[in-house]
């Protein structure tokens, strides 16, 4: 059950309108914070991915003595306090060294879910150390995923992962265009083929510049030029969502879809058909046309006593 926050006054009311569902979601901050112990790749790692994120991403500079998966309540109070809905935490230690924690809030800033990378440091490359040219702040890449980890039909550690990242990457939404200008650079996360049941498959993140060349025809030949940086992941622990708290994040509103009307349907060519229902005819006072042959015998005597003989012969010497 979500805990509902009841407004004091006129304050906090347009504070909890302002976070309150939207038909069209704000674009996802990403908040960028460090442990007690965190060693240089993971540093690196850090800042990497904050530039990559700008400018929708905030960086901590300070270290926080925070165990996510023990207490985050601490979490849950840097990403109210800086409206953040994502949080990426660096840490390590002897037992966890060079890991990277990805959180998700939602709702009555309550954690969604978790999931913790271990960097293999052996073959970490930072953005520095590729001398291509970077593509312009605020650029919505595309993704790509590769590997069959990712289309399990049961949730676990890999469609967190790829749930998580798309939501980190695909920045401002709220124009539902695509400007294929601006479609500069491509994230390529690949998980290796399993190889037993037990173990679980390495993340490898690339990132990538598109580069148009010319090709004689109408449509450029595009190649990728590696711009790091580059990392690869193992994967650690994990903290699935709540039921109640994953089908109330999955709700879409159903303002602006037409409503279906009953018995009324459109066929293959555009035309609207109707079907209209009704009760049983009584066929005994339907009102037919009148016809001479349906008449009533006029042998019967009429009300002034005037029979049909006597009519005939008026009608003869008229």
């Amino acid at each position: 059950m979500l805990r509902e926050i009841k407004p004091k006054n006129a304050r906090s009311k347009r504070a909890l309108e302002k976070k309150a569902p939207k038909i069209v979601e704000n674009p996802k901050s990403t908040l960028f914070l460090r442990g007690t112990t965190c060693s240089q790749i993971v540093q690196d790692a850090l800042a990497d991915l904050h530039s990559l994120r700008q400018p929708l991403a905030k960086k901590f500079s300070k270290k926080n003595d925070i165990h996510p998966f023990e207490d985050p309540s601490s979490l849950v109070f840097f990403s109210e306090k800086n409206d953040t809905s994502l949080l990426v935490f660096g840490s390590s230690s002897k037992k966890r060294p060079n890991t990277l924690t990805l959180a998700r809030t939602f709702a009555a800033n309550q954690i969604l879910d978790m999931i913790e990378l271990h960097i293999i440091p052996d073959t970490f490359r930072t953005l520095s150390q590729f001398k291509s040219r970077k593509f312009a702040v605020g650029l919505r890449p595309m993704m790509l995923f590769s590997g069959t980890a990712w289309d399990s039909p049961v949730a676990n550690e890999y469609t967190i992962l790829k749930s998580i990242l798309i939501d980190m990457f695909k920045g401002d939404t709220s124009s539902g265009k695509i400007d294929v200008e601006g479609l500069q650079y491509l994230v390529s996360v690949a998980a290796d083929e399993p190889a037993s049941d037990d173990a679980k498959p390495s993340v490898h993140l690339r990132l990538y510049l598109l580069d148009t060349k010319r090709s004689g025809q109408k449509l450029p030949r595009i190649e990728l030029e590696e711009m790091g940086p580059r990392m690869d992941f193992r994967i650690g622990r994990s903290q699935q969502p709540e039921e109640a708290a994953w089908k109330e994040a999955m709700k879409k509103a159903k303002v602006g879809e037409e409503k279906t009307k009953k018995n009324i349907s459109t066929d293959i060519m555009g035309d609207k058909m109707g079907r209209i229902h009704i009760g049983k005819q009584d066929l005994s006072d339907l009102q037919t046309r009148k016809m001479k042959g349906l008449k009533r015998n006029r042998d019967v005597e009429g009300s002034n006593g005037i029979t049909a003989d006597d009519e005939t012969q008026k009608r003869r010497k008229k």
